[in-house]
C-alpha cells in the first residue's frame, strides 16, 4: 500500500496505522514465517501447481506439530501500475517516521 493511500485509510478509519517490517538487510527476520515456510515448501513438494485453486488447497492443509495453520485468502484484485501521487503529497505527508529505520518504521496520523 502506498503512503498515500495509507494515510487515506487511516483518515477514513480514523484511526493511527503503524507499519513495521523486517528489513532485509538486518539479521532479524520474521520468526513466523521462518519457523512456517518449510512447512509450506514441503506441503508443496512434487506437486504441479496446474491451478491457483491446487497451491490454496496445499497451502490451506499446512500445520506445524505445534498446531500453527494457515488461514489462504486469494486476491484477485487487479492493481493499476503506474499511479502517480499527489503532487504536493510528499512535502505535506503527514506520515511519521520512526527514528529507528524510519525507510521501515512509520505511522499514518488519522487527520481531520
Amino acid at each position: 500500500m502506498r503512503k498515500e493511500d495509507l494515510q487515506k485509510t487511516a483518515n477514513a478509519l480514523g484511526l493511527e496505522i503503524r507499519i513495521a517490517h523486517y528489513p532485509p538487510y538486518t539479521s532479524k527476520y520474521n520468526p513466523i514465517e521462518h519457523r512456517f515456510f518449510p512447512h509450506v515448501t514441503r506441503a508443496c513438494e512434487g506437486v504441479v501447481f496446474d491451478s491457483v485453486e491446487t497451491v490454496k488447497t496445499l497451502i490451506s492443509r499446512t500445520s506445524t506439530s505445534k498446531g500453527l495453520t494457515t488461514i489462504v485468502h486469494i486476491l484477485d484484485k487487479i492493481y493499476e501500475t503506474g499511479r502517480k501521487y499527489a503532487a504536493d503529497f510528499k512535502e505535506i505527508m503527514p506520515i511519521v517516521f520512526d527514528t529507528h529505520l524510519p525507510k521501515w518504521n512509520y505511522r499514518a496520523i488519522p487527520q481531520e
